[in-house]
């Protein structure tokens, strides 16, 4: 199932990276509903491409004709996000941890200026959830939930951008929140990798 998400932001497309791009970021993104809080796995940056994993649950709820083949307890992944800063895309790819047979989902974030000082990042994915009889309620359910999730997140971000930027410095001289990748491609040069 094909499906897509758009989020308008009252801020930079720069500061919208720096923010998705700092794994501080997702450890407060609790009480969103139908996925739990991410949990960071990994995370790295070389150059402009920053990739992070974050574990995740699904927390809503599923047709129950679904529940006599998935545990809605074992519906958890790794989402692995792999972000272009040059480009201002990423990809995701959800990684389960069971029913890899059933439940594939991939797709593209790209994040583009919308006049002013506005910005937008918009998911377009592709959902997959092979199980018979009841597949597609399965992945319409999914689907509901990721966008009534995309929906909180965006109030939860405008939210933190509307406080004061703060910035902590980390291993290299280089800010949690990309500060140092900002600066440098201003100047039009590539940020080291840590």
């Amino acid at each position: 199932m094909r499906f897509d998400a758009e989020q308008r932001f009252d801020t930079s497309v720069e500061r919208l990276l720096a923010l998705f791009t700092d794994p501080d970021f997702y450890p407060t993104l609790g009480g969103l509903p139908q996925i739990s809080v991410p949990e960071i796995v990994a995370h790295s940056t070389s150059g402009d491409t920053v990739r992070i994993d974050l574990r995740q649950r699904y927390t809503g709820d599923l047709p129950s004709a679904a529940l006599a083949v998935l545990d809605p307890e074992r519906l958890t992944w790794v989402e692995q996000l792999v972000f272009d800063l040059d480009s201002a895309t990423a990809t995701t790819r959800l990684v389960p941890d069971h029913y890899p047979d059933r439940l594939t989902c991939t797709g593209t974030y790209t994040f583009r200026a919308a006049g002013g000082s506005a910005s937008i990042r918009r998911l377009d994915g592709n959902l997959r959830v092979r199980v018979p009889l009841v597949g597609g309620r399965v992945e319409q359910a999914l689907v509901n939930g990721l966008q009534q999730h995309a929906v909180a997140e965006q109030e939860l971000i405008d939210d933190r951008l509307q406080q004061p930027t703060r910035s902590k410095k980390v291993k290299g001289g280089k800010s949690s929140r990309g500060d140092k990748v900002s600066k440098e491609r201003k100047k039009g040069s590539k940020a080291k990798p840590d």
